[in-house]
């Protein structure tokens, strides 16, 4: 950040004093939750799935796989989200996703640093999962985008918001099962050329803002090896979990 940016940010701190990103009460610092929504929300930790980053329900030896993962390896290495996808962070993403509050990019890509904490130090390229042009069209932004930029402020890491390109408009992905959302997003994306050279042997972190059944990330995790990336983490604000889901 320079120090121009910096000077701009402190006074604009005086005239608007920084509020919880979730629910607006006041905090010390921009980007951050109030002290009411921190302790609402289902943050994600230890015991997890190695790879996945699924939550167990019971203390279990490190370096375990789930069901899923152990049967079927994802194309990607790593995925980790900050919090199950529960109030209040639910209502927060989807604000920031479909109501226009760019304003929470910030906030939520703490969340992000804080999920991504043991992959960011060996990371070269923060990418985010695009939209169609034509959707970007009509909300204007990629939250997933944003949030990647803000996510490289942070970290001083490099961002590739166009590195991925979305080459098919797909249906929404709610209310699919597993499998109808692999195939819906199966040939949907490819890397943009230009970022090819930049990839060879990079560890890409691929952001977006939900992790439910993996179908997406796996997806751009596949044409991100293909086009030379050789370690893939995936960072996510929420994960969907299932309660009483066997692992």
């Amino acid at each position: 950040m320079s120090r121009m940016t910096a000077y701009a940010r402190r006074a604009l701190d005086l005239l608007l004093p920084a509020q919880c990103f979730s629910c607006g009460a006041p905090v010390a610092e921009p980007g951050r939750l109030c002290a009411g929504c921190f302790a609402d929300s289902s943050f994600i930790a230890e015991p997890m799935c190695i790879s996945c980053g699924l939550p167990f329900e019971f203390e279990s030896e490190a370096g375990r796989l789930c069901g899923l993962c152990a049967a079927s390896p994802p194309a990607f290495d790593h995925a980790r989200a900050a919090v199950r996808y529960d109030e209040p962070l639910r209502s927060a993403v989807l604000k920031f996703k479909h109501g226009d509050r760019t304003d929470m990019a910030s906030g939520l890509a703490n969340l992000l640093r804080r999920a991504g904490r043991d992959i960011l130090p060996a990371a070269d390229l923060i990418v985010p999962v695009p939209l169609h042009p034509r959707r970007l069209w009509q909300r204007r932004y990629n939250q997933s985008a944003l949030m990647a930029l803000a996510l490289s402020e942070q970290t001083d890491l490099p961002a590739a918001p166009d590195a991925l390109l979305r080459k098919r408009r797909t249906p929404s992905q709610g209310g699919l099962s597993a499998t109808a959302r692999r195939r819906n997003v199966r040939g949907a994306f490819a890397v943009d050329d230009r970022w090819r050279p930049r990839l060879q042997g990079a560890h890409v972190v691929l952001v977006d803002d939900v992790y439910t059944t993996g179908a997406t990330a796996e997806a751009c995790a596949r044409v991100l090896r293909l086009g030379g990336a050789e370690t893939v983490s995936v960072l996510t604000v929420a994960r969907v979990v299932q309660s009483g889901r066997v692992h």
